[in-house]
């Protein structure tokens, strides 16, 4: 069994799934816009190129993406309790990504050396989306072997 991550953003995702490949180094694996669906009687009027399927890579983790449901904005019971936990090597690299993910979002914990990692933040990205960043501790490392 797998489970996968599928992002919806209501009709941001070509600009979203963009964002990640300039931003963090993510690539675009498969993209299919509503134009190209097999029947297109089923599609609504207007969303013709708007993104109905497309797959990205971060580093080894695939994550889905849409513009279903662009037609209906996010309500009072839209999901709001989600985030990525991005784990890279060095400091450099978690310093890069986090400033590339703040543009035009908003850091909600500056990144910084703590007890448990080397450096630990979090950003929400300029889609709403929350990213903890974090270069785990060389004992951590150990740890996991």
């Amino acid at each position: 069994m797998n489970v996968q991550t599928t992002l919806n953003f209501y009709g941001r995702t070509e600009e979203e799934v963009n964002f990640y490949c300039r931003t963090i180094g993510a690539e675009t694996l498969f993209t299919m816009r509503f134009r190209e669906c097999p029947d297109p009687s089923q599609m609504r009027p207007g969303l013709e190129e708007k993104i109905f399927h497309a797959t990205f890579r971060i580093g080894s983790t695939e994550v889905m993406a849409s513009d279903c449901g662009c037609e209906r904005p996010p309500t009072e019971t839209t999901f709001a309790g989600f985030s990525f936990a991005l784990r890279v090597e060095t400091a450099e690299k978690a310093e890069r990504f986090f400033a590339a993910l703040s543009e035009g979002g908003q850091i909600q914990i500056p990144l910084l050396k703590t007890f448990f990692a080397e450096r630990y933040g979090i950003v929400m990205d300029r889609f709403g989306i929350s990213w903890k960043i974090m270069v785990e501790s060389s004992s951590q490392n150990r740890d996991r072997k």
